[in-house]
């Protein structure tokens, strides 16, 4: 009796010393296991923060029509940290394509890593009334570009773009100073007139964002001296000091300045540059003197005061 006892406890203890071995292989397979897992989601989560996807803009050009924005994207575009789209987008003013939802918006934004900034331009965005509020419900942190110009030469150039698209299709189109002019006196009514008056449409934009989130720029000088404006810009835009004086040259043929990047130089295509429309010296005179007023509240308003007209 005793030795069956005595056998049976030692059975237990052969069985209590295997189920312990097992007990702590199982656990050392846990941990390496949970590590793995770990590891991978660590991984995964690192790759899915550093791969490139299409973001919403963090900033946009929002003008002014025929005011340099796209020399001012190109230029910007020579920064490393900035990616942009490549064409206008007119998601904010045009109903169509605003009916289609922020997917279909982010769907046209170039594709960008998490460092880097998404900037989109549309010039018809400064002068479009239910435009500031939709940004805003965009991103109400998004920084805004606003690039300005002579907004007499503005005008001019408006029509002369919009007269080149006329002919382009053979069809025929009024002079300007017949636009411009009615019963010898400036036309209020006129559409290039009214784009020009740019205290008016910077109002409906300050209704919406501070000061603070909209930078001007001065598009007469970035046309002659392109390097101090962009290095307003970078600061206004958080980007560290990466364009530099060499990435432009002064083009004698073209009569503006072209780009340089990693070698390579690009130049703005043909419709940059191109002679403007005539506008005898009179008509001009009383354009200038209808935009004395507004020009002097457009520089209140920004602080600061250009020498046009």
């Amino acid at each position: 009796m005793l030795w069956t006892v005595l056998f049976a406890l030692l059975l237990i203890l052969v069985l209590q010393t295997q189920m312990f071995v097992c007990l702590k292989e199982l656990r050392t397979r846990h941990s390496t296991l949970s590590l793995s897992s770990s590891s991978s989601r660590s991984s995964s989560s690192s790759s899915s923060y550093n791969k490139t996807q299409q973001r919403l803009p963090g900033a946009i050009i929002i003008g002014v029509r025929k005011g340099g924005t796209r020399a001012l994207l190109e230029m910007l575009n020579l920064h490393p940290d900035v990616e942009v789209a490549k064409a206008e987008v007119h998601y904010f003013n045009v109903e169509e394509h605003y009916r289609r939802g922020l997917d279909w918006y982010r769907s046209q934004m170039p594709l960008t890593s998490s460092g880097q900034l998404t900037l989109e331009k549309t010039p018809g965005y400064f002068a479009s009334p239910p435009v500031p509020e939709r940004v805003w419900n965009m991103n109400p942190a998004v920084r805004l570009l606003l690039i300005v110009r002579d907004p007499a030469v503005r005008l001019i150039s408006d029509y002369t773009q919009v007269l080149h698209n006329r002919l382009t299709r053979h069809k025929p189109y009024q002079p300007l100073e017949e636009l411009l002019l009615h019963n010898g006196q400036i036309d209020p009514g006129y559409k290039a007139l009214q784009r020009s008056l740019y205290y008016h449409h910077l109002t409906q934009w300050l209704d919406v964002f501070p000061k603070k989130q909209i930078h001007v720029v001065d598009g007469d000088a970035l046309i002659r001296d392109p390097f101090p404006e962009l290095r307003k810009a970078e600061r206004f835009l958080k980007l560290s000091p990466r364009i530099n004086p060499d990435n432009f040259y002064y083009n004698t043929t073209k009569g503006f300045y072209c780009l340089l990047s990693d070698g390579h130089d690009k130049c703005l295509d043909e419709s940059k540059g191109r002679p403007h429309a005539p506008l005898s010296a009179q008509a001009l005179r009383k354009l200038c003197r209808y935009f004395e007023q507004p020009n002097k509240m457009f520089f209140q308003m920004i602080g600061r005061s250009f020498s046009w007209c």
